[in-house]
């Protein structure tokens, strides 16, 4: 996939309450809807819910290196109360018995992309409107949460509009079940890069899916247009990408001066900046100005390393997304010479990830995906895996690390007393088999279970 930029500043308007009345409309009859929890729905029906219990056979609580053993989770409206032995559950509540089943947080996935679902993503917004993405893409955020994914952070996404943001209202009101959702509506392109369409004739005029800036003052105008509808993140494209036409990952983008007005604008509305970048000298100078993630770094160098660990920023590798394209190809001639390109990188990528893993940068787990089948997802785990992590560093690079990436670790990310009861369960140990991640039996957000065996 790839991450772009967009239109022009001016041409947007928010279209939430329409979207969100089409969504109702759909969605409200056709019976889906109830094999999913909300945050909002959960939030409203969890206070008064009754105790509940789960005992299962492991539990990786995301904060301990070690697991535990036979383990119950007390768990009161949508927090978890005690967990400790069987003897903490009081007699007469629901119990839920997971036999042998592992129990981990809920998984949490920093770069989703919901609204993409095709290799023809950088067209996809001309032929399909708005509202028809906003409803594709609550389909398909309803689909990673029965894969265990409770949260997701979007990067900006294939939409004219504020679909992502429209979707993320209508969970958070309790309108649809739906994960969390936080993040930017719109990618931040210059003119030429990877969020400009760079395949149209000079003579036509299409609006591109995101906000394409040049300057200092178009970046300001374009970091308060993000907030005003929503965007709790904002995305910088700072260097070219992979997966789209006209421009070359190996290049910078945006000036000094350009990323650090982006980042010192969405500091005074207490909203932080992720810099897509590939580049090393890219991503240096978004460090440099302050961002606190950097999504892929396949170039960083070492004191690209160097600088993540020193200022505790964030790395989002993505490595799964390349090697799924190396693997199946793609339908889309323009992707098929990126694809290529990364077959090329992949393996000085992994060793740099590597090299990032043992000087203890603070790795996420990011995808990539989100309007795919769910169950790509969490072979980002596996991917981790081989470039050095282990097991259990992988599944907080997708628990612990990512809510603390979020500053939302006061609620989520690992299962403590006071947390959200976000909580997933696979059959078997993925610290013998990370792939186990990829068969998530249990899903249960806000004290609501809405996937079970």
């Amino acid at each position: 996939m790839k991450r772009r930029g967009g239109p022009d500043c001016g041409r947007r308007r928010a279209t939430g309450a329409r979207i969100a009345g089409l969504v109702l409309i759909v969605i409200a009859g056709s019976g889906r809807a109830a094999g999913a929890g909300a945050p909002a729905a959960v939030a409203a029906q969890g206070k008064a819910a009754a105790p509940k219990g789960i005992l299962c056979g492991q539990l990786i609580d995301g904060r301990s290196n070690t697991p535990r053993g036979r383990t119950a989770i007390l768990i009161e409206g949508e927090r978890i109360v005690k967990i400790g032995g069987p003897d903490i559950l009081p007699k007469g509540i629901e119990v839920i018995d997971l036999g042998g089943a592992t129990v981990l947080p809920g998984l949490i996935d920093m770069h989703s992309h919901p609204l993409q679902s095709t290799d023809s993503y950088q067209v996809d917004h001309l032929r399909w409107s708005s509202a028809y993405k906003a409803l594709k893409g609550l389909k398909a955020v309803q689909d990673n949460l029965m894969a265990g994914w409770t949260t997701l952070r979007i990067p900006g996404d294939d939409d004219v509009f504020y679909a992502p943001m429209d979707i993320r209202r209508a969970i958070d009101e309790g309108m649809f079940p739906g994960p969390r959702l936080c993040g930017a509506a719109h990618y931040i392109s210059i003119t030429g890069g990877g969020g400009d369409m760079n395949f149209i004739a000079p003579e036509q005029h299409p609006i591109a899916d995101g906000l394409v800036v040049d300057g200092v003052e178009e970046m300001r105008k374009a970091v308060r247009q993000e907030i005003k509808y929503g965007s709790d993140w904002i995305k910088l494209l700072v260097t070219g990408a992979f997966m789209s036409v006209g421009d070359n990952p190996g290049d910078v983008h945006f000036s000094p001066e350009e990323i650090k007005v982006a980042v010192d604008e969405a500091a005074r509305h207490r909203v932080p900046v992720m810099a897509h970048a590939h580049a090393a000298e890219g991503i240096k100078m978004a460090i440099r100005a302050g961002v606190r993630s950097i999504e892929h770094g396949t170039f960083m160098d070492k004191e690209s390393i160097e600088l993540m660990v020193e200022r505790g920023i964030y790395l989002v590798p993505t490595m799964y997304v390349g090697e799924y394209y190396e693997e199946h190809g793609s339908d889309s001639a323009e992707m098929q010479k990126n694809v290529e390109l990364s077959r090329k990188t992949r393996g000085e990528f992994e060793r740099r990830v590597g090299e990032a893993i043992k000087a203890g940068v603070k790795i996420c787990v990011g995808s990539d995906f989100g309007g795919f089948p769910p169950e790509v997802n969490a072979h980002e785990f596996a991917s981790l895996v081989h470039a050095g992590m282990t097991p259990m560093q992988a599944i907080q690079a997708g628990t612990r690390v990512a809510s603390e990436a979020l500053r939302w670790d006061d609620r989520i990310g690992t299962l403590e007393p006071g947390k959200l009861a976000d909580i997933v369960a696979v059959r078997g140990d993925p610290l013998r088999d990370i792939t186990e991640l990829q068969r998530v039996i249990y899903v249960m957000i806000g004290g609501r279970v809405v996937k079970k065996p």
